[in-house]
């Protein structure tokens, strides 16, 4: 399964858009080299993007929330903290169990899933809130 971008999960603000569009292309390789019969070779440079993106990411996400006095922050950061948690988690079993073809199947889909709701569901609500501050100081 590939996960495409499409221009409706597009929030509006430049730096979200494509720290958003560079994890899409990251699942995507992983699912690509799963076809290939390579993902376990790639799982351990994967695990480290997503540690290194859901913390770069998440906080360039929050400090905007927190700029614009984003109303739904401590739960978006809740869900960005319970995120961090599941690929710790996911690093944890990559070192006890090795890189196993149900590993790489998980994370694969579990990312792709869960950023497609995220952005549908939250990232949304937070474009919004920023669309309509930056209005609001335009008036």
């Amino acid at each position: 399964m590939v996960f495409n971008w499409k221009e409706e999960l597009a929030t509006g603000n430049k730096m979200i858009d494509t720290q958003h569009k560079q994890l899409f292309a990251t699942v995507n390789d992983l699912m690509n080299a799963c076809k290939g019969g390579q993902a376990n070779g790639r799982l351990n440079s994967i695990i480290q993007f997503l540690i290194e993106y859901t913390v770069r990411h998440f906080n360039d996400e929050e400090n905007l929330q927190q700029q614009y006095k984003y109303p739904g922050y401590p739960d978006h950061k809740k869900l960005h903290e319970d995120f961090k948690n599941t690929v710790s988690e996911w690093a944890k079993q990559l070192q006890s169990e090795g890189p196993t073809i149900a590993l790489v199947t998980k994370i694969g889909f579990a990312t792709g899933d869960w950023i497609l709701k995220h952005i549908q569901n939250e990232d949304k609500k937070v474009a919004a809130h920023l669309h309509s501050c930056a209005r609001d100081s335009s008036s």
